[in-house]
C-alpha cells in the first residue's frame, strides 16, 4: 500500500485536503466531476458501500493499523497520506474527526425525472445554505422514509464536508439532485407540492387530505426568510405546523423532521 509520510504542509498531493476551497474541489480539481471529502471511518465506509470511488486517504499515523486499516486493506492502491495529529490539523485547518479523511470522486448528476420516477415522498430544499441544517435534513430524510431530496442551486452542496459529517453519511443513502425547473417541473411528473409556510390560507400539517396524496413533494425554505412568495403561490398546498406558547417557527431541520413523519407515505 502506498503510505506517504507528510514532511511539510505543501507536500505534493495533499492540496485536496488543505489549500483548495469547497468550490475548487467541487469544480476545479477535476472539472468533469470534481471531488468531495468524507470525514471519519464510519461515514467513509457508508460512502464506499454505496459505490463511491476513493481518490486518496489522509489519516493520523496511529489509524493506519486502527480505524483506517479496513479501508486501506480494501483499496491497496489508494494513496494514503499520514502524519501526526498536530501536523494534519495544521494542514487541514481543523482537528480531524476520528482522524481520517477520504477524498472521493463526485457522482454524476442525475435528472429529476430519474431520481423521482418511483418516489412517493420527496423533499425540496430551497435556499438553505447552512451545512449543519443540510446534514440534519438528510439524516431525517433517510430515517423517515423520504425517497429523494432535490435542492435549488442556491442551497448548500450536500457533499460539503461538514454537511456529510452531520448527516452521518445519510447523503449517500438518499438519492438527491438539483431542481432547475422549479416546482412546475414536479407538477409535470405527477407530484403535488406542499410548501411549508405560515400564511393566512395555510392548512395544518395533520389535515387528512394531505395524508391521502399519492405523490407529494414537501418544500422547505430558509429559517430566516422562509420560502419565496412565488414558490408559495405556485404550490398545490401551503402547510403549517401548529405551534404553542407563541412560538412562530422551528429550525428548518426540526421542521423537516416533523413534516417527514407527519406526511409520510401510508
Amino acid at each position: 500500500m502506498p503510505i506517504i509520510e507528510i514532511e511539510r504542509l505543501d507536500h505534493p498531493g495533499v492540496e485536496i485536503f488543505s489549500s483548495l476551497t469547497e468550490a475548487q474541489i467541487r469544480h476545479e480539481y477535476e472539472p468533469e466531476k470534481g471531488i468531495f471529502i468524507a470525514e471519519s471511518p464510519k461515514v467513509i465506509n457508508v460512502a464506499l458501500s454505496m459505490g463511491h470511488t476513493p481518490v486518496a486517504l489522509l489519516c493520523e499515523r496511529r489509524h493506519l493499523t486502527g480505524d483506517a486499516a479496513g479501508i486501506i486493506a480494501r483499496y491497496p492502491q489508494l494513496p494514503v497520506y499520514t502524519g501526526e495529529r498536530g501536523t494534519l490539523s495544521q494542514l487541514t485547518g481543523y482537528t480531524l474527526t476520528r482522524g481520517v479523511l477520504c477524498a472521493m470522486k463526485r457522482p454524476i448528476e442525475k435528472p429529476v425525472e430519474e431520481l423521482c420516477g418511483k418516489a412517493n415522498r420527496i423533499v425540496v430544499i430551497e435556499g438553505v445554505v447552512d451545512t449543519t441544517n443540510i446534514g440534519a435534513i438528510f439524516r431525517s430524510a433517510a430515517a423517515l422514509g423520504i425517497d429523494a431530496v432535490l435542492l435549488t442551486r442556491n442551497s448548500c452542496d450536500p457533499l460539503n464536508r461538514r454537511a456529510v459529517r452531520v448527516s452521518m453519511g445519510s447523503v449517500f443513502l438518499v438519492p438527491w439532485g438539483w431542481l432547475d425547473g422549479g416546482i412546475e417541473q414536479l407538477h409535470s411528473i405527477g407530484f403535488e407540492t406542499a410548501a411549508m409556510a405560515l400564511t393566512d390560507n395555510s392548512i395544518p400539517i395533520d389535515s387528512p387530505k394531505l395524508k391521502s396524496i399519492p405523490k407529494l413533494a414537501i418544500i422547505m425554505g430558509t429559517e430566516g426568510d422562509g420560502l419565496p412568495h412565488e414558490t408559495i403561490e405556485a404550490a398545490s398546498h401551503v402547510v403549517r405546523i401548529p405551534m404553542s406558547h407563541n412560538v412562530d417557527s422551528l429550525n428548518v431541520a426540526a421542521a423537516a423532521s416533523v413534516a417527514f413523519w407527519e406526511l409520510r407515505s401510508r
